[in-house]
C-alpha cells in the first residue's frame, strides 16, 4: 500500500477491508450454501442436506485454527474450509458440500459477490464526486480565466467550464461501470473443465440457479479462462483514474505561487515541509496522480489474465484477483480525495483576472480579428493582427497601443469598440451555460446512483 501523506486526514472509504482473509472465506460459504440449495431444488442432494449446510455456512461456526492447519498442509486455498464446513454439518450432510464444483467456480464466483459490494461503494463515491463538482461548477462558472492551450494563454474561459470538462468525463465513466454489471456480475460453475460435466444434464439449470440466490447473472460459457469481464472492470477504473489524474494535475499547476488561482483544502495546523514553514503543498492532488498511476498500471496485468493455457490456468486467475482487488482499493482510495478536492478547492477570481491581464490583451487577438475579418476578410484581418500581437511580445509596446496606431484597425473599429472587444468577459463563449449544463448533469448522475440499493 502507497504510504499517503494526507493518510491521516482522509476517510478510509472501507473498499480493503471487503477483501479480507475472513470476508472472503464468507463469501466462499454463500456460494456454497447457495449451491447446495440450487442442488437440491433439482434433487440432485437431499433438501435437509442443502438447509444443514445453509445453516453451518457462516465462519463464527466454523474452527478457524483447524483450516489455517489445513491450509499449512494442504497448500490449497478452499480445500480446508470445505473440510470444516464438511465436519460441522449433522447427520452427514457434509458429504454433499462442493457436490460437482471446482475451487475456481467458489472462488470466483465469491470475488464476484466482494467485487459488487466494492462497486456500490465506488458508486456512492462517485455520487458524492459529482455532487462537489456540480455546486463548484455553479459557483465558479462567471469566473473569467485565462484558456490555455500548450502551457500558453489562448482565449478566455471560466473555472465552471473546466469544472465542466471534469463532470462529461466522470458521468460516463459512471456510465461505463454501470453498463459492466450485466457482464460482470455472472456466477461461474462449469466444473473442472468448464464444460458442467459434473452435474449431468442439469448442468446450465444449476448455475442458473445458483446465480438467481446470489442475485447475479449466469455465465453463457462457464469456462475457468474467460476473464475479460473482469479485465474490463480494470480498463474502466483505470480510464476514471485518468480523468482523475487529469483534475488533481490541473488544480496542482494552478496551486503554484506564479498562478495561484486555486488552493486545495488544507487543514489547520498541516505541515508541507520538515524545513520550510511557508509550504502549504497540494498533497491530495499529489496523492491522486500517484494512485492513479498505481491503479493504470494494473492494466497489463488485467489484459495478461486474460490470456490463459487450456481450460484452465491458475497463475492467470491468481494474476485477475490481484488487478480487480487493487485497482478497486485504490479507485476508493483516489475517489476520497477527490471528493475532498471538490467540496473543499478555494477559487481566486481576482487572481485569475490579473493572470489573464498578463498579456496586456493579446488573449482578445481572436475576437479582434474576428471583427476586424467582417470588414477587410479573416485571412487580411488575422495577418494584421498577428503583426501587432508579435510586435507587442517582442517589444515594450502595448498590444492596446498598437492597435490604436494601425489605420487599418482604426478605419473599422472605434476606439470605444476597441476597449470592448479586449474585455476578456465578452469572448467567453458559451462557458456559463456549459457549466450548467454539467452541473445539472453530475446532479441527476449523483441521483440516480443515490436511489440505488445495496447490493
Amino acid at each position: 500500500m502507497v504510504n499517503l501523506t494526507t493518510a491521516a486526514r482522509v476517510r478510509d472509504p472501507g473498499i480493503r477491508a471487503l477483501f479480507t482473509r475472513d470476508a472472503r472465506w464468507q463469501a466462499w460459504l454463500d456460494v456454497e450454501a447457495a449451491l447446495a440449495a440450487a442442488e437440491a431444488e433439482l434433487d440432485m442432494i437431499p433438501v435437509a442436506a442443502a438447509e444443514e449446510i445453509g445453516r453451518k455456512a457462516r465462519l463464527e461456526l466454523l474452527d478457524i485454527p483447524r483450516i489455517e492447519e489445513g491450509l499449512a498442509v494442504t497448500g490449497h486455498p478452499l480445500v480446508p474450509l470445505i473440510w470444516e464446513l464438511d465436519r460441522v454439518c449433522a447427520d452427514g450432510a457434509g458429504g454433499y458440500v462442493h457436490w460437482g464444483a471446482t475451487t475456481q467456480n467458489i472462488t470466483q464466483t465469491g470475488q464476484i459477490l466482494l467485487l459488487r459490494r466494492a462497486h456500490h461503494v465506488l458508486l456512492g463515491q462517485f455520487a458524492r464526486l459529482l455532487e462537489g463538482l456540480a455546486a463548484l461548477a455553479e459557483r465558479t462558472r462567471d469566473f473569467v480565466m485565462a484558456g490555455r492551450t500548450h502551457g500558453q494563454h489562448a482565449v478566455p474561459a471560466t473555472f465552471g467550464y473546466k469544472v465542466g470538462t471534469w463532470i462529461d468525463e466522470f458521468a460516463r465513466h459512471v456510465e461505463r461501470l454501470r453498463a459492466c454489471e450485466p457482464r460482470l456480475f455472472v456466477a461461474m460453475l462449469g466444473g473442472g473443465a468448464g464444460t458442467l460435466a459434473s452435474f449431468g444434464v442439469q448442468g446450465r439449470a444449476v448455475q442458473e440457479r445458483l446465480a438467481a440466490r446470489l442475485a447475479l447473472n449466469s455465465m453463457p460459457v462457464p469456462s475457468r479462462v474467460i476473464l475479460d469481464h473482469l479485465a474490463e472492470y480494470v480498463l474502466v477504473l483505470a480510464m476514471a483514474s485518468s480523468t482523475a489524474t487529469r483534475m488533481a494535475r490541473e488544480i496542482y499547476t494552478l496551486m503554484k505561487e506564479e498562478f495561484a488561482e486555486v488552493e486545495e483544502p488544507v487543514s489547520p495546523g498541516t505541515v508541507g515541509s520538515s524545513t520550510m514553514p511557508q509550504k502549504r503543498n497540494p498533497k491530495l492532488s499529489q496523492d491522486v496522480v500517484t494512485l492513479g498511476a498505481m491503479l493504470r498500471s494494473q492494466v497489463p496485468l488485467a489484459l495478461e489474465s486474460m490470456q490463459a493455457e487450456h481450460e484452465a490456468d491458475r497463475a492467470i486467475s491468481d494474476i485477475s484477483s490481484r488487478a480487480v482487488t487493487e485497482s478497486c482499493a485504490l479507485m476508493g482510495d483516489t475517489l476520497e480525495r477527490l471528493a475532498m478536492l471538490a467540496e473543499g478547492l478555494q477559487v481566486f477570481p481576482e487572481r485569475m483576472r490579473r493572470n489573464l491581464d498578463l498579456s496586456g490583451g493579446l488573449i482578445m487577438s481572436e475576437t479582434l480579428m474576428l471583427e476586424l475579418g467582417r470588414s477587410i476578410g479573416r485571412q487580411r484581418a488575422h495577418d494584421v493582427i498577428y503583426e501587432l500581437a508579435q510586435e507587442a511580445a517582442t517589444t515594450d509596446r502595448s498590444f492596446r497601443e498598437l492597435l490604436a496606431a494601425q489605420p487599418e484597425v482604426t478605419e473599422r473599429l472605434a476606439a470605444e469598440d476597441i476597449e470592448r472587444l479586449l474585455d476578456p468577459l465578452n469572448h467567453v463563449g458559451l462557458c456559463r451555460e456549459m457549466a450548467d449544463e454539467q452541473a445539472a448533469v453530475g446532479r441527476r448522475v449523483a441521483s440516480e446512483l443515490r436511489s440505488l440499493g445495496s447490493p
